[in-house]
């Protein structure tokens, strides 16, 4: 039995090897990221006497610094993985990550919790480097099945993680929960270590194209940028929510004692729905165009949101999160594929690393925009925010693909 379930784990093509080994590392990475990140705004309420106000913009500048960081880092790690290789950059991320974390646990101020989130960020990069990774040696004719298929990697670990750390959090502590995170974090840097293989051969810093050279050789910039654009809004919208969902889940649950399970469930409803989607749409993505299946994510997302903002009892809000992880699962996989294509194999980390860039900045100013929206009106304005957002994003839909031939 043990031989077997090695020959299945370790067996086939050095692509299927990787992907089973980064599947369980990216699904080991959403629950260490998503255990705590439900409840962040409830623990910053233990750490001091706060005002709604006050809260609600604390929230937004602790969760908003962690990607204003990896905006600032993303471009340096994505040149150093286009020289070195993604594994070394696996390995950074894995660490830094366990090691922040693990640290969140003995905070006593907001402070040195921002200051850690910062060093989190600065670390970052698993899942954009896993990416990256298996962009380049899957055949083309897998790549929509394959990054549809590692996407759900994260997304069963974001599921599974804010219900075990609504549990953990009700019957121990917040501080636990880090811990056990942590702790996490350092098993993915082992699996990485040991288990995941690259044949690259490091180049030297001459060697490695100037971004100005380097943009030349993509065939459709237009494409390019508007994915750029596109990965920047769905972070905006999703992370604009981030700061205030737990505290509107606070206030549609009368029994307090069932915030943090309720905030879990909440947080986790997406994710039900995309591990068994995603793989779907990127094998049909492979049929008619992942253009095709970008519109209906973009198309699904604005609906949703604008009911959500309408939302008056905490089972409406599940619901529409359960359709929430619809659009991401055409989204998240959609965009990913459309970069890979239309990118240079020798710029691929430097494009990733940019497409992670314009993640972290949309992270950085959806929490704020989010935190001081919900602190000027009330939570629900937030969701009307999204729509807006989701707006534009139709509007840049439709400017960089109604003249352009893309390849599916």
């Amino acid at each position: 039995m043990v031989s077997k379930l090695k020959n299945w784990f370790f067996g086939g093509e050095l692509w299927q090897r990787n992907l089973r080994i980064l599947w369980f590392g990216a699904f080991m990475t959403g629950i260490g990221a998503s255990i705590v990140s439900p409840f962040l705004s409830l623990f910053i309420d233990s750490l001091g006497n706060f005002t709604h106000k006050e809260l609600s913009f604390d929230s937004g500048i602790i969760f908003a610094s962690t990607y204003l960081m990896t905006a600032i880092v993303s471009p340096f790690w994505g040149k150093l993985a286009d020289q070195k290789g993604r594994k070394p950059m696996l390995i950074r991320a894995s660490l830094g990550m366990a090691i922040t974390i693990f640290l969140m646990a003995f905070v006593t101020s907001i402070w040195q919790l921002l200051v850690l989130r910062m060093l989190l960020g600065a670390f970052s990069g698993f899942t954009s480097n896993s990416i990256a990774l298996m962009a380049i040696i899957t055949p083309k004719e897998k790549s929509g099945q394959v990054l549809g298929t590692l996407s759900t990697g994260t997304v069963a670990g974001t599921l599974l993680g804010p219900i075990v750390g609504g549990m953990i959090v009700a019957h121990t502590s917040y501080r636990a929960a880090f811990a056990l995170t942590g702790s996490i974090m350092f098993l993915v840097f082992l699996l990485t270590v040991f288990f995941v293989k690259e044949k690259f051969e490091p180049k030297k810093k001459t060697d490695i194209l100037p971004a100005r050279d380097m943009l030349k050789k993509i065939t459709s910039p237009n494409i390019v940028i508007g994915m750029l654009f596109t990965t920047m809004i769905l972070q905006l919208t999703d992370k604009s929510i981030s700061p205030i969902l737990s505290l509107y889940v606070r206030e549609l649950v009368s029994n307090s004692q069932m915030v943090t399970i309720f905030s879990g469930i909440v947080a986790s409803a997406p994710g039900l729905v995309m591990i068994f989607v995603a793989p779907l749409f990127g094998r049909l993505g492979d049929k008619i165009g992942q253009y095709k299946i970008l519109f209906i994510g973009i198309s699904v997302s604005l609906i949703i949101y604008l009911l959500l903002g309408f939302t008056t009892n905490i089972w409406q809000v599940i619901i529409l999160r359960l359709f929430i992880g619809v659009s991401d699962a055409a989204l998240a996989p959609s965009v990913q594929i459309i970069l890979s294509r239309n990118t240079p194999i020798e710029a691929t980390g430097r494009i990733f690393s940019y497409n992670q860039t314009m993640q972290s900045i949309g992270a950085v100013i959806g929490p704020l925009a989010g935190s001081a929206i919900a602190a000027s009106f009330d939570y629900r304005m937030v969701f009307f925010f999204a729509v807006i957002c989701i707006i534009f994003n139709l509007i840049n839909y439709g400017t960089n693909f109604k003249h352009l031939k893309i390849q599916n």
